[in-house]
Order: C-alpha cells, then structure tokens, then sequence
C-alpha cells in the first residue's frame, strides 16, 4: 500500500509537508506594511514608456514554487467540466458508489420507523406516508441541493467549509483574517468583490468585517455543521449495518436481538479495521455494487406495484399528507422525524462534489437515484396496503422469497459501502478543519499517492469505531438509532441553507426576493423537521446533540487559544529599530550555514528568535523565516506556492518565506527537497532582486532627471519568479535587443559585487548545512483573567495542545539538524 504520512505543526515545523493543523495562524492577517510588492518580471509589457511606468508604480509580483515537488494526478482543478457527455456519464456513473450509498440504503429503515409511530388503520395511513416521503425527496435533495446548492461551490469543492471559505475570501470574516494582496493572485482565489452599485452586497460585507459578534456567529454556525457531520460518521455505519442485518431476524431461527447485536458490532468492527488500507483496491467495485443495488429497489419496486397495489400512484398528490395529519395528529407529528430519514445523505451530494462535477452529480440523482428511490418506496406502500402486520419488516417482507438471499447480500454490501463513504467524509471534514485551525492537530496517513481524497486518520477511525459499538450495544434496534440520526441530518442541511443563503447575497448578489425566497421554503421546511425530531431526544435524540457539542467545544476552545496564542505572537514581535540597533552580527557571532526558523507571523520577525539569540553562542550567516499560510482555497496550484522577500538590509543575510496552502492540497515532506529547492529559489530570487535593481538604474540613467522610485533594499518585496517556467515571450526577447541594450543589464549584472558577494555567501553557507529553528510557545492566562478563561486556556487548550500531534512526530528532517526553543506567552 502506498502511504504518505501527514501531520500537522504548530509551534515547530521540521517538515516541508504537513497535513492540517493550527497552523491556520501562520497566515497572518495584519495589514502588510513590511514590504511593498511587485509584478512579476514575465508580466511586464516591455516597450520602454510601460517599463518606465511599471518601474514608478511597483505594483504586485505573485511568485511562487512548490517546495515538496510532489504533484498528485488530478489533484489540482476539475478538468471534469470539459468531459464529453460520455465522460459525463462515466462519473455520474462513478459517483452513485460514493455520493449516493447513504441514501441509497434509506428503504431499509424508513417505513419501519414511520409506521413504529403510526399504526396502519387504513389506507391513508399509507398514502399519507408515501406521500411525505415522495415529497420530503422532490423538495431537499432534488429542488434544494441538485438545482441550488451544488452551484455554490468553491472551485468544484463543496461542503461546509468550502462555503465558509468561499465566503472568506469575499469577507475578511476570519478572528484572525488571512487575506494579503498577493494571495487574490492565486489563479483559483478568482475573486470578485462586490460592486459599487449593489450596496446590499456591500453592507453585509462591511458588517461581516467589522461586527466580531457576526465572525463568532459565523464561526460557530460552520463549527456546528461540521460537528452534525463528525456525528453522522458514528451513527450512519450503526444504522445502515444493522439494517442491513436485521433482516436475518425472522428467516433465520434463532437469530435474535443479541445475534443482530452481534453481528453488527462484528462487521462494524472490520469495516473499521479496513480503513488503513484504504479504499483504493476496492473502491472500482463500489459503483457496480450500488448500481446493482439501485437496480434491485427500481426492479422490486415494480414488481410490488403491478403484483398488490398500482394505484398507490395517488400519494403524487399531496392532498393525502393533509389527510395523514388530520386522521393521526400527534403521531404524525412523530412518524414525520421518521420521514426525514429518507434524504438521509443528501448532504453528500455537496460534501462529496470535489471529487466529481455538478452536472455528473445531478444526472446520476435525477436519471438513477430519484426514480429508484420513488419506485422502491411506493413498492413498499402497495405491499402494505394488503399486509399492514409487516410495517416492522417491511423491506425484506416486501422481496420476493427466491431472491431474499441475494438481495440480503447486495443490501449488507450498500449498507458497508454507505457506512465506508461517511467515514470517509468525516476524515475528509476533520482534515479540512484542521487545515483551517478548528481542530487539533492529528496523524493523517494517505493511503494512494493517486487520489488526493483518499485519507485515513488513525485517532477519528478508532474513536468512531468506539462510538459505534456503543451506539449498537446500547440502542439495540434500528427505531431507537432513528430517533437519533435525524436530528443531524436536519441539523448540517440547516447550516448548509443559511451559508447558501450568505453566499447568495454577498457573492451572487442575487436579486433580493429570490434570495430570500431560498431560506423561507427550505429553511421552514428543514425546520419543520427539526421541531419534529426534537421531540425524540428522550427516545435517542440527544445522542446527535452530545456528540455536536462535544465536537463543537473541542474546536471552538482549539481556534480561540490559537486566535490568541498568534495574537501574542504578534504583539510580541521584535522590531525593526532593535534589530538595526544590534547591526549585521545581531549582537552575536555570524558562522557559516543556513538556519530555517519556523514561525508563525507572516510579516515581522518573530520574539522566539530573541530567544535564539540570547540561548545560542553564535547564529548562522544566513536566516530564512519559514511560515506556512492556509488562504481561503481549495488547492493553491504547484507554480503559485511560494513567496520570498528580504527582512532587513542586505549585510543582515535573513529572508522570509512564505509557503501557501489551500485546505484541500496534499502535502509530502522531504527535507532533501526541502533543502535544494530553496535555496535554488533563494538564488533566483537574489538574481532577481539584482535585475530589478539594475533595470531601474539604467532607467534613471536613460531619465536623470526623474524622481527615485527605489527605496531601501529591506523594505522591498521582490517576489521573485522561483522556478522555471515557460519560455519568454516575443516581447520579453525584445526587451533586451531593443528597449535596454543586453549588455548595459549583462554587464551590470555581471559586475555587481554585491550579488557576487550574496551568492558566494549562500553558498557557503549551504556547504556548511541546514539547521531547522523550531520555536515551542505556549499559553497562560494572565492572573486577573476570568475563571473562565483561565479554565479554558490553562487546562483545556492545554490538555488538547499536550494530546494532539506536535514537536519531532510532525517533521521528518534529521535530528542531528534541530534546535529547539520555548516561550510562554501570557494572555
């Protein structure tokens, strides 16, 4: 099996590739006012009146380079848009394994429940729920997510956080924002800021960026969501497993409620244990399996309607919902949580979008899934109208005897493929977290160097194996899990319709009425089924809600000690007067070599390295400030990866680097690569920074009598091109034969001692080795804080920082190369 270790760093970085983390704050998301940018050098238009003006102007240079030399296939962008129709219904075709499991298995259990509630009396107790269920379909998952909400996506990337980020990147909404300049380069930021003449758009921008109550709020509504979710992966598995499994109860003798315990914990437990070998070698038979399976409900479900009822047809009119409520009024009200059941999994059809296209996902739903679902329900109701006694079984009831066995073993296997694309997703979710500084920093292993998605997290799998055996050895039925399962379901597509809704006013800038004509229909329909499951929390209900608020106290505590830990950070920096008081030595003794300092400002130089200075006896001749920077993005392509620039004047020898990451990108570390690439970059970008410096002064040889535009070399951001890229253009060729004679730039950089002397240093400093500068901070609450706080960062946040993936275990360079510093900071 192929596996790449990911895990995530915080305070000390020792690897070039990490997964998810705290590192979120690395971003750094005060105003620039370090450096100035530039445009890059193959940007330029070259006739000598535009050089001239782009010379005066400085306006930005994006550069980049991808320091792990790692490019995943497929990884970066969503080719499948361009797919040809048969293309097109290959994915679609891929997708009912991945996408559509979860809701795929609902007909296993949803009458079940519905009628556990509401006792079939007659005819319109049928009808009625038949009806509820056709329309609980048409109305979420077809009108709602396949025609609306799939197009709010995020560069192909669907789910909460992707509309969180899309949202971001509109929005400064962030505690801490992570938005410079440079970063709305990035070739997928493709942003778009409102316009002037939409002051709607305008206002809710103004007051997500000012109002912090709003950020929380916001915060906390994605938290939420992603908590539901994190509790879908404990209960889906249990759920669909013993579904599956209980329909041996009755053809089998013997086979009771401690066998279907048994049983289902079995298969639980090996569904589990599977996942580190990921889903690679088994994964091409999902799609057949669950098309098999989807064929079985469509073709049984045919067979049910022309053998006992076809006149069940009638539930299309929705009339019958009304009667269904008139006849059983507070069981109604109860059997309507049984009825959410059937969109069980509809959000994956958002969550699951990176890894398919929105048309794909839409014409698998409508031409396979919608049909097959309809036609297995109404199967059901017409075999229920001449055996009302078999509610509790109905499904298996419902299958013809000669293809019982054959259908159980397709059903057991949706039921795994179901359970296997949820902890999937929540594996996915919480690496999105992590990515975004909500949740703590654990080991992610990727178990195929071919599909990005493709992630196993050793702590999350066991901890919701766990769960699920509990949740099976407690509940110990299918209707007391029910109870349970609904209320997440409502409680993520909630979430999901009030940041559809943002993203329609901000960003769409949709007309007003439409836009709120989104959150009245689904939104009362979603909470109509919300105030219909609450009223099960003493039957199970209140399993979702411990689970959320659990997950929800465990990342909100995580990103408010990191939005505080990097805030200290910052106003603990060293300044720029000190360090020119300390002068080119920095009050110590400069030795050959290169010491990388991994900190967490993106601008400034950090107070842990007044550490080094004081502790170590001499500091090395050349210091690069490494920081890692989540931007609001799926992935940040390969060439766009990397910022440089000069921190101090040019005898101090220290730069920064700036890697950026989107919360999707995978990332391998390999200190070897490491190692050459940057300082293959650092020499481009020196080289750079000497042509920069050499066509401005031959344009003010060429203009003499025109204003300076150069400023001090420390206060430049040269962002210089750092890998190769396609060959120069016609224009670029000119430049140098026709605007500035080859030889006045040649010659001057040739002779310019001051580069000649900064590369013959780099390299002798490389010869000498690298050293990696890892910075370990932690955090105190003050003395006068608030019990609260106090209670929160000192034991809380502590506890999660002392448990989570840190120090030596997240980096992979030599150990004979580390050094390590402390600081504590007080809050």
């Amino acid at each position: 099996m192929d596996e790449i270790e990911e895990g995530s760093s915080n305070n000390s970085i020792r690897r070039v590739g990490t997964g998810s983390s705290d590192r979120r704050w690395v971003d750094g998301s005060e105003v620039d006012s370090e450096t100035p940018l530039f445009s890059e050098i193959r940007d330029r238009d070259y006739s000598f009146g535009n050089l001239r003006r782009r010379l005066m102007k400085k306006p930005k240079r994006a550069d980049s380079l991808d320091v792990e030399a790692m490019e995943i296939a497929g990884s970066h962008g969503h080719n499948l848009k361009d797919l040809s129709l048969l293309g097109t219904l290959g994915i679609a075709f891929q997708t009912l394994g991945v996408v559509y499991g979860d809701m795929g298995t609902s007909p296993l259990y949803v009458f079940s429940d519905v009628f556990s509630k509401v006792p079939i009396r007659s005819e319109v107790d049928v009808l009625g729920a038949l009806s509820l269920v056709i329309y609980t379909i048409a109305v979420i998952p077809l009108a709602k997510y396949v025609f609306v909400v799939l197009k709010a996506n995020d560069n192909g990337e669907g789910g909460t956080f992707a509309l969180y980020s899309l949202i971001c990147r509109y929005a400064k909404v962030n505690k801490l924002p992570n938005q410079q300049p440079a970063d709305e380069q990035i070739s997928s930021f493709r942003l778009k800021l409102p316009t002037p003449e939409l002051e709607r758009a305008l206002w809710i921008k103004e007051a997500l960026e000012t109002k912090g109550y709003l950020k929380t709020l916001l915060l906390l509504l994605v938290l939420m969501g992603t908590s539901m979710i994190i509790g879908d992966g404990i209960l889906t598995p249990a759920m669909s497993v013993m579904s599956a499994m209980s329909g041996l109860q009755g053809e089998v003798k013997g086979f009771g409620t401690n066998a279907l315990v048994m049983s289902s914990i079995v298969i639980l437990v090996a569904l589990f244990s599977i996942q580190r070998f990921g889903t690679g070698k088994v994964g091409f038979l999902f799609a057949p399996v669950l098309a098999l399976w989807f064929f079985s409900l469509g073709a049984i479900g045919i067979y049910n309607l022309l053998k006992y009822n076809i006149t069940v047809i009638r539930a299309l009119n929705p009339f019958y919902i009304v009667l269904f409520f008139n006849k059983n009024s507070k069981q109604a009200w109860s059997a309507l949580g049984g009825c959410v059941l059937c969109i069980t999994g509809a959000e994956a059809m958002f969550a699951d979008l990176g890894h398919f296209s929105v048309r794909s996902i839409q014409m698998a739903f409508t031409c396979v899934v919608f049909p097959c679902l309809l036609l297995a329900y109404m199967g059901q109701a017409a075999y229920l109208t001449k055996h009302p006694e078999a509610s509790a079984r109905i499904f298996y009831d419902s299958v013809p005897k000669s293809l019982f066995w054959p259908v159980f073993v397709i059903a057991t296997l949706a039921a795994m493929i179901a359970s296997q694309a949820m902890i999937s997703a929540t594996f996915s979710c919480v690496k999105q977290a992590m990515a975004l500084g909500c949740f703590p920093r654990l080991k992610i292993i990727h178990t195929s160097k071919k599909r990005m998605g493709q992630i196993y997290i050793p702590v999350i799998n066991w901890f919701l194996m766990i769960m699920c055996i509990l949740v099976v050895s407690i509940f110990r039925s299918t209707t007391h899990i029910a109870n349970a399962y609904g209320i997440a379901e409502v409680g993520v597509m909630m979430v999901s319709t009030v940041l559809v809704t943002l993203v329609m006013l901000l960003i769409w800038q949709t007309n007003i009425f439409l836009a709120l004509c989104f959150p009245l229909i689904f939104g009362s329909v979603e909470t109509i089924y919300l105030l219909a499951v609450l009223t099960k929390i003493l039957e199970g209900g209140w399993v979702p809600l411990v689970f959320a608020t659990f997950f929800l106290t465990v990342m909100y505590i995580w990103n408010y000690g990191s939005v505080l830990k990097y805030q200290s950070e910052v106003r603990e920096r060293i300044s720029m007067d000190f360090m020119r008081e300390l002068g080119s030595t920095l009050g110590t003794i400069r030795i050959p070599g290169i010491g990388l300092l991994y900190n967490e400002l993106v601008q400034g130089i950090p107070s842990i390295f007044g550490q080094f200075l004081l502790t170590l006896p001499a500091i090395h001749s050349t210091i690069i400030f490494v920081c890692i920077k989540y931007v609001p993005v799926p992935v940040v392509p390969q060439e766009e990866r990397f910022l440089f620039r000069r921190v101090c004047p040019k005898d101090y020898h220290m730069f920064r680097c700036i890697a950026r990451y989107g919360y999707k990108d995978v990332r391998k570390e390999d200190s070897r690569v490491f190692e050459q690439l940057l300082i293959e970059s650092l020499e481009k970008f020196l080289r750079c920074e000497a042509l920069e410096d050499a066509l401005e002064s031959t344009m003010n040889d060429f203009d003499p009598d025109r204003d300076s535009v150069a400023s001090d070399t420390y206060t430049d951001d040269l962002m210089a091109p750092l890998i190769h890229r396609a060959k120069r253009s016609e224009p670029e060729q000119e430049l140098d034969s026709e605007v500035l004679p080859s030889s006045s730039v040649g010659m001057s950089m040739e002779e310019d001692p001051a580069l000649e002397y900064e590369l013959a240093a780099l390299r002798e400093a490389t010869d000498s080795g690298l050293t990696y500068l890892l910075a370990h901070g932690d955090v105190r609450a003050k003395k006068n804080s608030i019990f609260v706080k106090k209670l929160v960062i000192n034991y809380f946040y502590a506890f999660l920082r002392r448990n989570c993936r840190a120090g030596a275990a997240n980096l992979t360079v030599p150990h004979m190369n580390i050094l390590q510093a402390g600081m504590t900071y007080m809050v």
